[in-house]
């Protein structure tokens, strides 16, 4: 193999990004997001490469890792209850895809204020799934700025939810109702 092909082989993609997903303290799936169909294209076979990566990973001292395991490279961040996983090919920039760890952690801390666990993700996973669909378009990196990210979904914490405007409306209205009943 002349020097030509060896450069052609390893030449540079678009598609960094091969998965995310997040797993809660037990190993299950939260949140979960393939990006290249021959990467274990059945449920059985993700679900496998998911419990053999938080079999491995689960147990480590630090916040931040990089793993290199079953040909690929991954990278993950752990917060109270969950895990975060970040996966790429073996010959993959690790700043790449830590970068992208890190704008999609950062994101998600602003959207469930600070309170990056389990319970805090359950409630608001509509916000998570347009988050990484912000960050990573079928595997292409898109953004890795969390302020854009944030900008981009328009989810603001100072906002009351719909619900919460809703019900506030309709008790006004009650209290509204109340009082000139009384009042006649």
């Amino acid at each position: 193999m002349d020097l030509t092909a060896v450069f052609l082989l390893q030449e540079a993609s678009l598609y960094t990004v091969k998965a995310v997903f997040i797993l809660d303290n037990d190993g299950n799936r939260l949140l979960s997001k393939y990006y290249d169909p021959e990467f274990y294209p059945s449920m059985k076979d993700q679900r496998n490469f998911e419990k053999n990566i938080f079999n491995k990973t689960h147990k480590a001292d630090t916040l931040d890792e990089i793993a290199f395991l079953e040909g690929m490279t991954i990278i993950y961040k752990s917060s109270i209850d969950l895990f975060i996983y970040v996966v790429g090919s073996a010959q993959e920039n690790e700043l790449m895809l830590m970068s992208v760890l890190n704008c999609l952690f950062d994101s998600l801390s602003h959207i469930l204020r600070k309170n990056v666990e389990r319970r805090s993700l359950l409630d608001n996973m509509e916000g998570a799934f347009l988050v990484v669909d912000e960050i990573i378009d079928g595997g292409v990196i898109l953004e890795s700025d969390p302020q854009q990210v944030i900008q981009k979904v328009n989810y603001r914490v100072d906002d009351n939810s719909l619900s919460e405007q809703s019900v506030a409306q309709v008790l006004q209205s009650a209290k509204e109702q109340i009082k000139w009943s009384i009042l006649k």
